[in-house]
C-alpha cells in the first residue's frame, strides 16, 4: 500500500471479512451465555453486524469496488479466544469471560471505523464518511452497553457462584 485510498480500500476489506465472522461467531456466543441479558446483548449485536455488511456493501459501491473481504488476523484471534472461553470456562467464569471477549471485538471495531471514518473524509468520500460514522456509533453504543451489563449484572454475581 503506497497511498491512503489503498490503505483505506484495505482496511474497508479487513473489517468487512471481521465482520461477516462475526454473524458466524455471534450465534455460538449467545448459545453459550448463561445469562439471559448476554443471550440478549450478542443476539443484538448480530442483528446490528448484519446491518452494518449491508452499510459497508455502501461504501464499497461509492468508491467503486467491489465487497470484498480480506483475512483479518485480529478478529480470528478474538473469535479463536472467545472459542477457548466457551470450551474451558464454566458459570459466572464463562459469561465474564465472554462478556469481556465481545468488548475486546468492540474496541477493535471502533478502532478500525474511527480510522476509516477519517480516512474517508480525507480522501473526500462524504457519503462513506457518513455511514462510517454511524457505524462507530453504533460500536461504541454496544460498547457502552456491554459496559453497563458487565458492571450492573454479569460481575456482580453472588459469592457462592463465583467459583462455579
Amino acid at each position: 500500500m503506497k497511498s491512503l485510498a489503498e490503505l483505506f480500500e484495505h482496511t474497508l476489506q479487513d473489517i468487512y471479512y471481521a465482520e461477516n465472522a462475526l454473524t458466524k461467531a455471534l450465534p455460538k456466543v449467545a448459545k453459550a451465555a448463561k445469562s439471559a441479558e448476554l443471550k440478549k446483548a450478542a443476539e443484538e449485536h448480530l442483528s446490528e453486524t448484519k446491518d452494518q455488511i449491508k452499510k459497508l456493501d455502501q461504501i464499497f459501491k461509492l468508491i467503486g469496488k467491489k465487497p470484498a473481504g480480506e483475512k483479518c488476523d485480529a478478529i480470528e484471534g478474538l473469535i479463536k479466544e472467545a472459542d477457548g472461553l466457551m470450551s474451558e470456562a464454566q458459570g459466572t467464569a464463562l459469561d465474564a469471560g465472554l462478556l469481556a471477549a465481545c468488548q475486546a471485538v468492540e474496541h477493535y471495531e471502533i478502532a478500525r471505523y474511527g480510522s476509516l471514518r477519517e480516512w474517508a473524509k480525507d480522501l473526500g468520500h462524504e457519503e462513506a464518511h457518513t455511514l462510517l460514522s454511524e457505524i462507530l456509533d453504533q460500536e461504541k453504543a454496544t460498547n457502552n452497553k456491554l459496559t453497563n451489563l458487565a458492571v450492573t449484572s454479569i460481575n456482580k454475581a453472588p459469592a457462592t457462584r463465583r467459583a462455579a
